[in-house]
């Protein structure tokens, strides 16, 4: 039977793996407790069109490609960890501007200000993340414990994405955008500092790397993956542009749970097509019953279904990446996994503000539709990649 189970280390759990897997959490919090409070503090305070605020929110999602090629050469030259402390230190001065505008009570004078700032704020996070998960990530731990590391430093990343936009709600009602963008701040703050007190041992600079490469950036020959995950991602990113309640955050992260007690109970054994099949179903029968019903069970019900979706598909496919990867490329199947995902939260959540502010019956519609090609397009995916995997 084609299936595959991630198995448990307890010696993998050690101390410098618990502070790069928090430091990856913390690193996703700054972007996820914005995702559902920058587009209302665009609209409401900055008096933005809903066109310029999905843009804004979407420019996140170009901003990530920009440093990506980079990447390769600046670990191998420089001080990895170093990397990737100054990416979030930019990364919290541009948090900081938010911070200024909004405590000044400032009007911007040009949307292209945001549109820039969130793109250069897209580039830095994109870089910290994908050095971390890439390399900071793996060099704390044993070369076969690597694919659990990954898979299990992923999870506090997942987490962020049920917990971010729930405390950013609560800071937003408790103290507004300025208390948002603090903890925001904070975040980024624990993330340098956790990072500084992992001891990585100094490796000496290579000369023959080429300022810009495809290394640790991206896996060309997993575009099909890509583009499926894309589906899925944009999806769900249409559906956070819609959802500004705690309950539901609250309840995805339950989903969550069940989605990893599943991995390990219902689904260890399991045909290997089964996980990526199941998240789609349950994420499209949440859609259905927020499109077609206003009952208060289908507020428990639909963001459980969409969590557990959310947790099996994302668990999935980043192993997919790594098995499709090839001698030293597991770096690069990371951030290439991280690069659909973070880009189709992104311009989801953009597209979902730009053209269907307002209209949540609309939005939801089309992310069923997306659903349901992710589902019919995962059908041919499958075959390609048990015909194209490495390991």
């Amino acid at each position: 039977m084609n299936s595959q189970n991630t198995p448990v280390h307890i010696r993998l759990w050690h101390k410098d793996f618990w502070l790069m897997a928090i430091a990856n959490f913390l690193l996703a919090m700054t972007i996820y407790m914005l995702v559902p409070t920058m587009p209302q503090w665009l609209l409401e305070e900055q008096q933005f069109s809903p066109q310029d605020a999905g843009i804004a929110m979407g420019a996140f999602g170009v901003g990530l490609f920009a440093l990506g090629a980079f990447i390769s050469y600046m670990v191998q030259h420089y001080r990895r960890n170093q990397v990737c402390i100054i990416a979030v230190m930019v990364e919290a001065l541009l948090i900081a501007t938010l911070y200024y505008l909004d405590g000044l009570h400032m009007h911007v004078t040009s949307p292209v200000v945001i549109f820039v700032q969130r793109f250069a704020w897209g580039a830095v996070f994109g870089l910290a993340q994908m050095v971390l998960t890439s390399t900071l990530i793996i060099d704390t731990c044993e070369s076969f414990q690597r694919t659990e590391a990954n898979h299990s430093a992923a999870w506090f990343s997942r987490f962020a994405l049920s917990m971010g936009p729930m405390a950013g709600l609560l800071f937003w009602r408790i103290g507004g955008f300025h208390l948002v963008v603090t903890a925001a701040m904070v975040c980024a703050v624990a993330v340098m500092v956790l990072v500084l007190l992992v001891n990585f041992p100094f490796r000496a600079p290579q000369d023959d790397i080429p300022t810009m490469s495809l290394d640790r950036f991206f896996l060309p020959h997993g575009f099909p993956l890509f583009v499926n995950l894309q589906l899925v991602t944009l999806a769900i990113g249409l559906i956070f542009s819609v959802v500004l309640s705690e309950h539901f955050y609250s309840t995805m992260m339950m989903g969550f749970v069940l989605a990893i007690l599943s991995q390990r109970f219902v689904f260890k054994d399991a045909e290997l097509k089964s996980e990526v099949v199941t998240g789609l179903i349950l994420i499209g029968a949440a859609l259905l019953m927020m499109i077609t019903r206003d009952l208060p069970i289908v507020m428990v019900a639909a963001p459980l279904f969409i969590g557990m979706g959310i947790g099996l598909i994302g668990s999935r496919f980043l192993l997919f990446f790594i098995k499709l990867s090839r001698h030293c490329q597991r770096g690069t199947s990371q951030s290439t996994f991280l690069l659909g995902w973070e880009s189709g939260i992104a311009w989801g959540v953009g597209i979902g503000i730009a053209l269907f502010h307002g209209d949540t019956i609309t939005a939801l519609i089309v992310a069923l539709v997306l659903v349901v090609l992710a589902l019919g397009m995962y059908h041919f995916t499958h075959s390609w990649f048990t015909n194209n995997k490495n390991r």
